[in-house]
């Protein structure tokens, strides 16, 4: 595994982003299958991600020749309540599992290296896919954030709320403990 590598599984890694990188950041998640369900960053934002001490901003790769399909970022790295946020995954395709696999790649990364007593994220309500993936993986409902988003900029707009879900590290230790967590190569840096 190469050294800039942080996690490997059989089919995905992630890597940090360079700013190199951000050119296929920005184009992934203004592609229109995924604005629905994000809200996209300024190229600024996500420079800054990549290099405040809190965030960890990531490249997912997969394939044979590991190209890039995606991007995750982390927020909360650094919190005293060891409480670290999944900001934002954005992948390419969706329906091939890389999904599944970059979660559980972010959950061990969270608990195991960055030492993480909560994980949480928040996910558009009408994202019906990406609930049930996060709720198969651990993740627990806490509430919702109701009509905090508008969506459109017209007289037709309209709201969405957010889902506010997490895990608890005996929760995720409990499904480590019954094999539901595969351990995946690599530590953080």
């Amino acid at each position: 595994m190469p050294t800039h590598v942080i996690a490997e599984s059989a089919h995905l890694r992630i890597r940090p982003t360079m700013l190199s990188d951000l050119d296929f950041v920005v184009s992934v998640e203004q592609d229109a299958r995924n604005l629905a369900f994000i809200t996209p960053w300024e190229r600024t934002q996500h420079e800054g991600a990549i290099r405040f001490p809190d965030s960890r901003h990531f490249i997912v790769e997969a394939g044979d020749d590991w190209a890039p399909v995606g991007f995750v970022i982390l927020q909360g790295c650094r919190n005293p309540n060891r409480s670290v946020e999944l900001k934002r995954i954005v992948l390419q395709t969706p329906g091939r599992g890389l999904g599944r696999a970059c979660v559980r790649i972010l959950k061990q990364l969270a608990f195991r290296d960055l030492h993480a007593h909560r994980f949480w994220l928040d996910v558009k309500s009408l994202n019906a896919r990406a609930l049930r993936l996060y709720a198969s993986e651990g993740f627990v409902e806490e509430g919702r954030l109701r009509e905090c988003l508008r969506v459109g900029t017209d007289e037709t707009a309209g709201w969405e709320s957010l889902v506010v879900m997490s895990v608890l590290d005996r929760e995720y230790d409990k499904r480590v403990d019954a094999g539901l967590e595969i351990p995946f190569s690599g530590a953080a840096s």
